[in-house]
């Protein structure tokens, strides 16, 4: 009985620390976008140094994960969980590090005036990041259909991905001195465009999980 309890509490704690880790790349990604926006180039540098906090706590977690594989012997239901945080964790530190080479572009642009126009880009940093706050909150709240949420609007943004890529064609061909910057900015495109996929599978993985849970209950 004891051993169940604490094994209880090792799982709650391996929820909080993915939780934890979660608030991390949000404000990872939210900061991201504010340095690639208002040109701030120590905001870009500070996001850049974070990301090392971000690679310690998915250790982290996979010890835990690796702790209680080893020292308890789970559920079929809590296995599907533990073995879902490993995959969740792998593309929250992707995303840490997408938001890292986002800021690392900012700062190769800092130097010069956008001639860009950032219309597209805005929005699809703004759908990207509510994907990424959802997938959080489908995993907080064990909710299916949050998590369905984020599946359905990938679409979205990679619709705007492909505006995105039309609209810098079109610059570079009206004026041919921002190639340089558009290239840029459309690296930058990509990078959001692939958030949302991790976000994707962030939502996949937790679909897997609460579907694994609802069986081995009715069993």
């Amino acid at each position: 009985m004891k051993m169940r309890i604490k094994y209880a509490e090792q799982l709650e704690n391996l929820n909080q620390e993915l939780i934890n880790m979660g608030s991390m790349i949000e404000k990872s990604i939210e900061h991201a976008v504010d340095a690639l926006l208002n040109q701030d180039v120590e905001l870009a540098k500070e996001t850049m140094e974070n990301d090392a906090k971000i690679n310690h706590q998915q250790k982290k977690i996979e010890g835990i994960c690796f702790q209680l594989l080893l020292q308890q012997q789970p559920l079929a239901s809590d296995l599907r969980f533990i073995a879902s945080t490993q995959k969740i964790v792998t593309d929250m530190e992707r995303i840490g590090d997408q938001a890292a080479d986002i800021c690392e572009i900012t700062r190769t642009m800092a130097k010069h005036t956008y001639m860009i126009d950032l219309k597209f880009l805005k929005k699809m940093a703004a759908e990207t990041i509510t994907m990424l706050i959802k997938s959080i909150e489908s995993y907080t709240l064990q909710n299916k259909e949050t998590a369905q949420e984020v599946i359905d609007h990938d679409d979205i943004v990679d619709e705007l991905f492909d505006q995105e890529k039309k609209k810098l064609i079109e610059q570079i061909q009206k004026n041919p001195q921002c190639s340089e910057q558009a290239a840029d900015m459309l690296m930058v495109a990509k990078y959001f465009e692939r958030i949302g996929d991790h976000a994707v599978n962030i939502a996949e993985w937790i679909l897997f999980a609460l579907d694994d849970h609802k069986q081995d209950n009715n069993n």
